[in-house]
């Protein structure tokens, strides 16, 4: 409550200052064009790259004409042009994707902070933020990432960094766009966004759908892909431009719903060998069906020139059953990925998955990994900007948030007859799992930036106050009435300090640095200890005559590392985390850009980007975690999943009637268990290089042709071995399609 009170007492007092001290009167044009950037930052981050070049920390922006070059659906491909960014892959479509920023735990991207329009976006952030959903990233208009101490202001992890997507932004004025796309293995992609801005309203509308039959071939055939919706609306309502105070109120409602024929069941690795595609007959029945609804309410007001405040409320809903195989049991239990791992342990549990011959009853177990996710908060940010001589900018932020996930699961026995799954054994509801895991979380930041000619200057706090819950009613009480309950509660109470600063020797290069606390919640385990790290980065950027890039050097230290135990690595599913001991990342990012055609006529355009990260990891504990992609761990391991060597590299030429791009990325190999020196072939992925390509043809300035191109040369590569054997990239993949806009 102190923290509220103190927040609140500053956004009193620059009110008043604000009043007190009127400056110049602007003219209606300044002030709206003034008033457009800083409307806009209410939900961004960034909001341009050009706010990248002062910036203390490490910073990336993915604008709308970078997404328009590929029209990717899969954030994984538009994420890794991005250094310091680890991502390994698992459908091949990128629907729920683990990501790691600067050697954080990549899976299901549980350790960074996701975010859609500047609210958090995972399914249960802080009880549960495994990210079995992710926004589509074909409705887009940008995307940010945060690294380093820039991103402090945003929680509750703080180590690796933040993602912020940027959803379609009501425009000034009507317009739209319109596009189909259709490509080999069944593929379809279609959007349509129409909006308006009228002198006291606005609005904007986007609907999206893609969809694949799938690119895997399934024993005994059967579709393998997925089929997803999305629905999008904006409204707005606000002041004159010219009021005094200037205000706006914006409701933004999300839907989606999907249906993925995907399983966690993959290869062995002869098997991967000869057909990398190939998907076993016992996951014929896996399927994923989810729904998720998002609601915005976001008021802004322009208290003086110098004042702005933005508040936004919000509610999650998400709900998922992946209905989807576990386990072989012909007299003892036996996991997939125990049977995919060593098939020679297991021969009559391997040929069983087969499918090739009758079985006795309930010999195989589909999960229904049945959940229900809500999230729910408020927030508000003020800035306060002051100084002639001197810049200064004061940034107080307060959120309170509270999110949950309900397990409602059940376990449902299988037999094979005629080569076909058949269900012998209804499982009774909840007694796999019947427990809800909840979060309540007061957190608050504030921000000073201090700008003395070339220097900026950013120190920076957080607080957050977390209490995680866990109820657990049992697998013999499916009606929740509480007579076998059992609870648990973990509480913390953590300052993350920070600081930056950045220096511009002219307009052609500067240095910046900082160091800053990692952070990140542990579990609803009783006296478990959070995450915590010391992080620090130094760095330059420069450019000159075309040419413009960023060299970052950083070091995370880490007291405490937390591993978590989840099914999507090949452990039970139970989330409970582990302390994985003091673990040492450090890491070089490389972005070069430059016009290959600079000093030209200027007809034509040839950028080329060049990324590169270089990761080093090091245990410095030694330990055992037999549920988790960890393994039994010694001093001087390596982290499993985090490639040390990610090279990528993209050319364009452009012209004003077409356009041709090309990707290329190279992604060194990595070990899928701690361990050093060299990595065992049955705990490793090889290294892949893939190239992508697209190119546009502009009909008119309302028609666009498009073609698209991933994989090009039609590499067949893995990407993991999690959660149950080896899993295949995506193979060559053709879309063509035509765009309309006005």
């Amino acid at each position: 409550m102190r923290i509220l009170f103190f927040l609140l007492f500053i956004l009193q007092f620059t009110y008043i200052w604000g009043q007190t001290n009127p400056q110049k009167e602007d003219t209606i044009q300044q002030k709206t064009e003034r008033l457009k950037e800083v409307i806009i930052s209410a939900n961004t981050i960034l909001g341009s790259k050009f706010e990248i070049k002062n910036k203390t920390g490490s910073a990336s922006y993915i604008s709308e004409e970078d997404l328009k070059k590929f029209s990717y659906t899969n954030i994984n491909r538009v994420l890794q042009t991005v250094p310091g960014i680890n991502i390994y892959e698992e459908d091949g479509f990128g629907l729920r994707p683990n990501i790691s920023l600067r050697g954080t735990s990549p899976e299901r991207s549980a350790k960074i902070n996701l975010m859609e329009d500047g609210v958090l976006i995972a399914p249960a952030p802080y009880s549960a933020p495994a990210a079995y959903y992710f926004p589509t990233i074909g409705r887009m208009q940008a995307v940010e990432i945060l690294k380093g101490s820039s991103q402090i202001q945003y929680g509750p992890n703080t180590t690796g960094g933040a993602i912020n997507m940027i959803s379609s932004r009501i425009p000034d004025e009507f317009s739209g766009r319109a596009s189909i796309a259709a490509g080999n293995y069944g593929s379809r992609n279609t959007q349509l966004v129409i909006g308006d801005s009228y002198q006291n309203f606005g609005f904007v509308t986007d609907y999206f759908n893609y969809s694949s039959d799938g690119f895997k071939d399934l024993d005994g055939d059967g579709n393998t892909g997925f089929d997803k919706s999305d629905y999008l609306a904006k409204f707005r309502v606000n002041s004159n431009l010219d009021a005094k105070m200037y205000q706006s109120l914006t409701f933004k409602i999300q839907y989606s719903e999907e249906e993925a024929n995907e399983t966690y069941l993959g290869l062995t690795d002869e098997d991967f060998e000869e057909n990398p595609y190939r998907r076993y007959r016992a996951s014929s029945e896996d399927v994923m069906n989810a729904e998720h609804q998002q609601y915005q309410l976001t008021h802004f007001i322009q208290v003086s020139p110098s004042l702005n405040i933005s508040t936004t409320g919000y509610l999650n809903k998400f709900k998922r059953n992946w209905y989807k195989l576990t386990d072989v049991n012909l007299g003892e239990r036996v996991s997939i990925n125990s049977i995919l791992s060593s098939p020679q342990d297991y021969p009559l549990e391997y040929q069983t998955i087969l499918g090739n011959e009758d079985t006795q009853d309930d010999v195989m177990g589909i999960k229904a990994n049945n959940r229900t996710y809500t999230s729910n908060g408020a927030q508000s940010i003020a800035k306060l900007r002051w100084g002639s001589g001197w810049l200064q900018t004061l940034e107080a932020g307060i959120r309170y948030h509270e999110d949950n996930e309900d397990r409602f699961q059940w376990v449902d026995r299988y037999a094979f007859e005629n080569q076909e799954l058949i269900r012998t054994t209804v499982g009774e509801k909840g007694a796999d799992a019947n427990r809800i895991s909840s979060a309540k979380a007061l957190a608050a930041h504030l921000l000073y930036t201090l700008k003395i000619e070339n220097l900026t200057l950013t120190p920076g706090l957080r607080y957050e106050n977390i209490t995680l819950t866990r109820t657990d009613y049992g697998t013999s009480d499916p009606n929740r009435t509480g007579e076998d309950i059992a609870i648990r509660e973990n509480n913390v109470d953590v300052w993350i300090p920070g600081i930056g600063a950045n220096y511009r020797f002219n307009n052609h290069i500067s240095v910046f640095g900082g160091i800053h606390k990692g952070f990140s919640p542990p579990s609803n385990t009783p006296g478990q200890n959070a995450e915590e790290s010391i992080n620090y980065e130094l760095g330059s950027r420069f450019g000159f005559k075309g040419f413009s890039g960023e060299l970052v050097g950083f070091y995370n230290d880490y007291q405490n590392l937390l591993g978590s135990d989840l099914a999507a690595t090949g452990g039970t599913g139970s989330l409970d985390q582990f302390n994985a001991g003091e673990v040492r990342v450090s890491g070089i990012e490389l972005l070069l850009n430059y016009n290959l055609l600079y000093n030209t006529s200027g007809k034509f355009k040839l950028p080329i980007s060049i990324s590169y990260t270089l990761t080093d990891t090091e245990f410095l504990t030694s330990f055992d975690s037999n549920e988790d992609i960890y393994g039994v761990v010694t001093k001087g391991d390596e982290i499993p999943y985090i490639a040390k060597n990610q090279l990528n590299a993209t050319l364009g030429l452009q012209h004003k009637k077409f356009e041709v791009n090309l990707n290329s990325r190279y992604t060194g190999a990595f070990r899928t268990k701690a361990g050093s020196g060299q990595i065992p072939e049955n705990f490793k992925v090889d290294s892949n290089f893939i190239v992508d390509l697209s190119a546009h043809y502009f009909l008119n300035e309302n028609f666009t042709l498009s073609t698209n191109i991933i994989n090009l040369f039609d590499s067949e590569y893995a990407v993991s071995r999690v959660p149950a054997g080896l899993r295949p990239g995506h193979p060559f993949g053709f879309n063509a399609g035509l765009q309309f806009s006005f």
